[in-house]
């Protein structure tokens, strides 16, 4: 196989594939783990978090909506092939070095040795394929399948090398495999038993009670030097955004996500808790089911498109903490976004002017709003009704529970709020809730130019082509696809200063990557 060096790197989320010549890049976590300033071990972490369901499940093909899990089992439990460090910088975790074919359609994974299971098991490539396959196939209902179908073939390499077929290049292959669905678990017989919850992090999972809380307690034989560092954990289901932004006050708990914006100035006065703020790839969205009468015509979502005040729900509902989206999930941090793009203006008369080429005067619509789908989703979900009704359009708040709304509203009802951490690369976060067909579609969008833009934009190894294909897919589904996007939020959140933590933190997921669990340490 001609090798490429694969060089992971910059703040800005590049990765340069380099010449044949190469012969494959071996990287640790090096000073990534130990520049930070003597973290002690011991102590309780307290964690509030902003989201949990009684119908949480142990199947990393299914997180996604619940904090304590994503916090609990993906940032504590488990470890990937690859991670995003605090530096927004990619490296190998449970991979000791990625090497690719020259057209990256081949990708060689070497893993670390000496690594253990919680249950006593030496990591081995038969655990990773068993884990990918977990999420692969006709039968697989993950939410990863639709990104893992590029994978044509997975198969072992001796007891610790696997070898990932693709069906077509890409050169985002090691962000891929960072995803956190994409946790490793001991294999039996081919197969991954994910309900014990066994992984090879930095903690063990003690109990979970679905819904409520989570406690975990460190595992004294973790491989990864200058990481987790407290005694035990407990992650408490905080939904009610007024309740945990007083759990935090009152010392409750040490750590929250997705803080209160309207109120962040009181936390901000109180010497004793410490504001975490960063931009990253997070967005607001209000999703419309393209197969579901009347957004089956674009002129209709055009229509409400026009029809909501971006700036304004900036400066309302962000406090300005966030920037307008433009119904495009490619946001600034990522590394194609299209900045040239202007942002849709809000503009009743072309609202109108849509809503009259689908043959229609005036238009009455449901959308279903909960706070469970972001802090002051609901509060949107009522301007919108304002801003739309000058265009004719009558929107009907419906106030749906937080409780059971990822399970019971989002992807169930034609129109909702919804929002998504975003993804460190555009192809991921494409592939994962725009392609054809992949699980979390929840527009039920199909654009034919798109779907083949995106196979083509994967396996293209310029830079400058890929720039061109990501900008034209931008414009594509701003303009015909199923889901208005009309904020970008920054990771707002808060800490007692009885936590500390090293010198920069994470932007991909709020709480320093959903990695503050492993990273951060009693002061």
């Amino acid at each position: 196989m001609n090798k490429t060096m694969v060089i992971f790197g910059e703040p800005t989320r590049r990765q340069v594939l380099l010449g044949a010549a190469a012969t494959g890049l071996a990287l640790g976590l090096g000073n990534q783990a130990l520049a930070q300033a003597a973290p002690k071990k011991g102590g309780r972490l307290r964690l509030g978090a902003s989201q949990a369901n009684t119908g949480d499940s142990h199947d990393p093909g299914t997180w996604g909506v619940s904090a304590i899990v994503n916090l609990g089992l993906s940032g504590a439990v488990y470890n990937n092939l690859t991670e995003i460090g605090p530096d927004n910088v990619l490296v190998p975790e449970l991979a000791e070095s990625l090497e690719s074919s020259k057209d990256a359609k081949t990708w060689m994974v070497r893993l670390r040795k000496g690594v253990t299971f919680h249950n006593g098991k030496t990591l081995d490539a038969d655990d990773v394929v068993a884990s990918f396959n977990h999420h692969r196939g006709p039968a697989s209902k993950s939410a990863v399948k639709g990104v893992l179908d590029a994978i044509s073939d997975i198969k072992t390499d001796g007891k610790d090398g696997v070898v990932f077929t693709l069906a077509s290049g890409s050169a985002d292959f090691p962000y891929l495999v960072s995803d956190y669905h994409l946790a490793i678990t001991p294999a039996k017989d081919g197969k991954v038993d994910w309900e014990p919850a066994i992984g090879t992090g930095g903690y063990t999972l003690v109990s979970h009670e679905r819904g409520v809380r989570m406690v975990l307690k460190r595992n004294p034989n973790y491989w990864k030097a200058g990481r987790a560092h407290f005694d035990d954990v407990e992650l408490i289901a905080i939904g009610d955004i007024a309740a945990r932004m007083n759990a935090i006050v009152t010392g409750e708990v040490d750590v929250i996500g997705r803080v209160d914006i309207k109120t962040l100035a009181l936390l901000q006065r109180n010497k004793d808790i410490v504001i975490e703020e960063v931009t990253g790839t997070q967005h607001y969205t209000m999703p419309m089911f393209t197969d579901t009468a009347p957004f089956t015509d674009n002129n209709v979502r055009l229509a409400m498109k026009y029809a909501i005040d971006r700036k304004t729900l900036v400066q309302t509902i962000l406090r300005g903490h966030g920037r307008p989206g433009n119904d495009s999930p490619i946001t600034p941090a990522n590394r194609y976004f299209a900045a040239d793009v202007p942002v849709r203006d809000y503009d009743p008369d072309k609202a109108k002017f849509h809503l009259k080429q689908a043959g229609l005067s005036s238009l009455k619509v449901d959308l279903s709003a909960a706070d469970a789908a972001f802090v002051g989703a609901v509060d949107t979900a009522v301007l919108f009704k304002e801003h739309a009704a000058k265009a004719g359009i009558d929107v009907n708040v419906v106030r749906e529970p937080n409780d059971g709304y990822w399970s019971n509203v989002w992807t169930k009802k034609p129109f909702v709020m919804c929002f998504w951490a975003g993804r460190p690369t555009e192809d991921w976060m494409f592939s994962q809730v725009y392609a054809k067909g992949s699980r979390w579609n929840d527009t039920h969008w199909d654009n034919e130019k798109f779907n083949k833009l995106l196979l083509e934009a994967r396996a293209e190894l310029d830079s400058n082509k890929r720039r061109e294909m990501y900008r034209e897919m931008q414009l594509i589904v701003s303009n015909d696809g199923g889901a208005i996007i009309p904020m970008c939020a920054n990771y707002v959140s808060a800490r007692t200063t009885k936590i500390a933590r090293g010198p920069s933190i994470a932007s991909n997921f709020d709480l320093d990557g959903q990695k503050c669990i492993e990273r951060w340490w009693m002061a």
